[in-house]
């Protein structure tokens, strides 16, 4: 099992779309072991994009981060990093596929909705970000043997 970081960014949480993109995760069967929602503060956007602080368009980045709260997931499953940004889709919402979060709920190459680790390193360096380890509650749902097969590990 794989674990990654979610953050449901500010426009989601405005547009009030958080249900809608958690019900998606929850649908697909993969597990949410920790939510919550916070401000995310100057400081931790550093930390989060520090390989585009140098670059020309983080201010606008981290002015967006910062403006509004938005909802942490730490979200396991097999595969679950391409998993989930396979359904969260293009990083431009007027260029993800149909059928994908961003395809079906964004019009905005900027406002794209959610963040997704993209490989496992940067999964564990941000969900240590986010969450102590205590904040973490693994579970094993009883419905997992109708949602893989008993080999699928």
């Amino acid at each position: 099992m794989e674990r990654t970081l979610v953050l449901l960014k500010p426009d989601c949480v405005q547009r009030r779309l958080m249900g809608a993109v958690i019900r998606r995760f929850e649908e697909k069967g993969l597990n949410i072991l920790a939510m919550k929602m916070m401000h995310v503060t100057p400081d931790l956007a550093r930390e989060h994009y520090a390989e585009h602080v140098d670059k020309p368009f983080y201010p606008g980045l981290e002015a967006f981060i910062t403006g509004a709260p938005v909802v942490a997931m730490v979200v396991e499953g097999l595969e679950v990093i391409g998993v989930i940004r396979e359904m969260v889709g293009a990083t431009s919402g007027l260029k993800a596929a149909a059928g994908t979060i961003r395809g079906d709920l964004s019009s905005s190459r900027q406002m794209n909705l959610v963040h997704a680790s993209d490989g496992a390193e940067a999964a564990q360096r941000e969900i240590g970000l986010y969450f102590r380890p205590e904040e973490i509650c693994s579970y094993e749902p009883t419905l997992i043997p109708w949602l893989k097969a008993g080999d699928e590990a």
